[in-house]
């Protein structure tokens, strides 16, 4: 449900990038500036993931990731227990916090060179359980406080604030790393994460003064300083008595499938063509660096417009259908340049239109469900793809196939998820005119 009429007006300044009208600047800004500094915070920590990674062995990522698969089976029902009793303005705040005690943990055991193996490997692990929750946390906030029709103009915009504090995180392990050590950055991480922490706040008093049925647009809504209420496990139910949910479970499932694979074929490629440790690291900041300021400029300028004209379903289809001839090259062609283009082109869209497209899904149901169900598919769902992806990966790479027929294996499940995101699309627009 849109603002009032008073509010159709665009910003004069803001409105000329993107599609803000009068009464949400605040809120825009605030939300560009809460992604700028959780993403600059988590690629302050992914070059040193990536390099971990490898340096563990190609061979074991599987193992690593079912290992954080185990650790999300056990974080996902805390995590719905905190916000089912915890107003969000304490509950998002309480799990950043906690994650900045983790990074300063983290300092403390790298600056003393305990158990340097072990420690990579959990801190693996803990980066990508970490990244995800609190990239769930924040696109559940943006689905509570803004509606659907501010989401599908605003959020390009909005993601552009994670996408420019993915160009500054990366920009500073480029120029940092050499100079401060791996340690220091893990501070560094840590102070972005509060600075995070601090928007939050802000965020949830403009969503309060707007009124519950204007943050909610379903006229069912909870006081905004009570929980969600309801049980840990019941966003594990709710999706499993919603098709809608469901679906949106499978196309994140099929995108988490189609994105292991890519990164299994990544370390595999990039570990035979580059020996050098070093060489490898900036292989993939670069890499990172053309991602994110092509998604930059296209979240600033011209998601919102795209979403208008494309619909949500064509929106949300667009990277696993420019995957299906991207595999197709891969298996033709599986060099560092091919991959290099694949990967670029599949994460600029992903970040620039699929992601900020996924969260407008999310508009149109319960409080309750965009804490709870957007948690378990964002975070349990996501690396059950992963762990599914990558035992599969090894298990055909033990039965010897070809890096081009691993690379083709990959085309029916991108296949897949594009009819289940075009489904995704007409639901998603029936929920919002019933809503209105």
């Amino acid at each position: 449900m849109e603002a009032p009429a008073a509010a159709s007006r665009r910003v004069p300044v803001l409105g000329r990038v993107a599609d803000v009208r009068e009464g949400e600047a605040a809120a825009v800004l605030w939300a560009f500036a809460y992604f700028f500094f959780l993403l600059a915070g988590y690629y302050l920590l992914r070059p040193i993931r990536e390099e971990m990674g490898i340096r563990g062995g190609v061979e074991k990522l599987h193992w690593v990731f079912s290992a954080t698969f185990v650790v999300m089976l056990a974080a996902v029902p805390i995590y719905s227990a905190v916000v089912a009793r915890v107003p969000r303005a304490r509950a998002i705040p309480w799990v950043y916090r906690f994650f900045l005690l983790n990074l300063v943990a983290f300092f403390l055991l790298v600056r003393a060179g305990v158990a340097p193996a072990w420690v990579a490997r959990v801190f693996f692990v803990w980066v990508s359980v970490y990244n995800l929750f609190v990239t769930s946390a924040f696109w559940s906030l943006m689905a509570d406080v803004f509606s659907s029709g501010e989401g599908k103009r605003l959020f390009g915009f909005v993601a552009a604030g994670g996408s420019a504090g993915a160009l500054a995180g990366s920009a500073a392990v480029a120029w940092l790393a050499a100079h401060v050590g791996i340690a220091n950055l893990l501070l560094l991480s840590a102070a972005t994460l509060e600075v995070a922490v601090r928007c939050v706040g802000r965020l949830v008093a403009w969503g309060a003064e707007r009124g519950p049925a204007a943050a909610a647009g379903l006229g069912r809504a909870p006081r905004p300083d009570a929980g969600t209420g309801g049980s840990a496990l019941a966003g594990i139910t709710a999706i499993f008595r919603s098709p809608y949910l469901l679906g949106v479970a499978v196309q994140m499932l099929l995108f988490a499938i189609g994105s292991t694979f890519l990164y299994f074929q990544q370390a595999r490629i990039v570990a035979h063509a580059i020996p050098d440790s070093a060489d490898r690291a900036r292989l993939f900041a670069a890499v990172d660096l053309g991602v994110n300021v092509a998604a930059l400029a296209t979240q600033a300028l011209a998601t919102g417009r795209i979403v208008g004209a494309l619909g949500v379903g064509p929106a949300l289809a667009l990277v696993p259908a420019l995957s299906i001839p991207g595999f197709a090259a891969l298996a033709l062609l599986p060099t560092v340049w091919t991959l290099g283009v694949l990967q670029a082109v599949r994460r600029a869209a992903h970040f620039a239109l699929e992601r900020p497209t996924r969260e407008v899904l999310f508009t149109v149901v319960s409080r309750e469900d965009k804490y709870k169900a957007k948690s378990f598919i964002d975070t349990f769902v996501y690396r059950g793809g992963d762990v599914v992806s990558g035992w599969l990966h090894a298990g055909l790479a033990g039965l010897g196939f070809s890096l081009a027929a691993l690379s083709l294996s990959a085309i029916p499940f991108t296949a897949a998820s594009v009819g289940v995101a075009l489904w995704l699309g007409r639901r998603q627009r029936r929920l919002e005119e019933a809503a209105r």
